[in-house]
C-alpha cells in the first residue's frame, strides 16, 4: 500500500478529482496549504500599492491506494493538473504500513 500526496493549483481539483474517480480510487483527502517552489510567490498591485506575495496557496491531495494502483494515480494527476506553467505542482509517494477502517475494523488492503 502507498500514499500519494499530491500539490497542485486550487481550480484544478475538479479535473483531479475527476481522473482519480476514472481510474478507481473513491477516498481523497484535500487540504488547503500555502506554499512555494522556484517561483517563489510573485508581486501583487493592492490600491496602487506593489507588495509581495511570498507563499501561493496551494492544495494538497492525499490518496491511499494498493501499490499496483501507484502508476495510474501518478499518471491520473498529472494528466489533470498539468497547466504547462511553472507551479503546477508535486507528487510525492509513501509507503503505508497499515491501515484500519474505524467503522468496521477492517485492515490494509480492505480498509482502502
Amino acid at each position: 500500500m502507498k500514499i500519494v500526496m499530491a500539490v497542485i493549483k486550487p481550480f484544478k481539483l475538479d479535473e483531479v478529482r475527476d481522473a482519480l474517480t476514472a481510474v478507481g480510487v473513491h477516498g481523497l483527502t484535500v487540504t488547503e496549504v500555502k506554499g512555494y517552489g522556484r517561483q517563489k510567490g510573485h508581486t501583487e498591485i493592492y490600491r496602487g500599492t506593489e507588495y509581495a506575495v511570498s507563499f501561493l496557496p496551494k492544495l494538497k491531495l492525499e490518496v491511499a491506494v494498493s501499490a499496483k494502483q501507484v502508476d495510474k494515480v501518478i499518471d491520473a494527476i498529472t494528466g489533470a493538473a498539468k497547466t504547462g506553467q511553472i507551479g503546477d505542482g508535486k507528487i510525492f509517494v509513501f509507503g503505508l504500513d497499515q491501515a484500519v477502517r474505524i467503522r468496521t475494523g477492517e485492515t490494509d488492503a480492505a480498509a482502502l
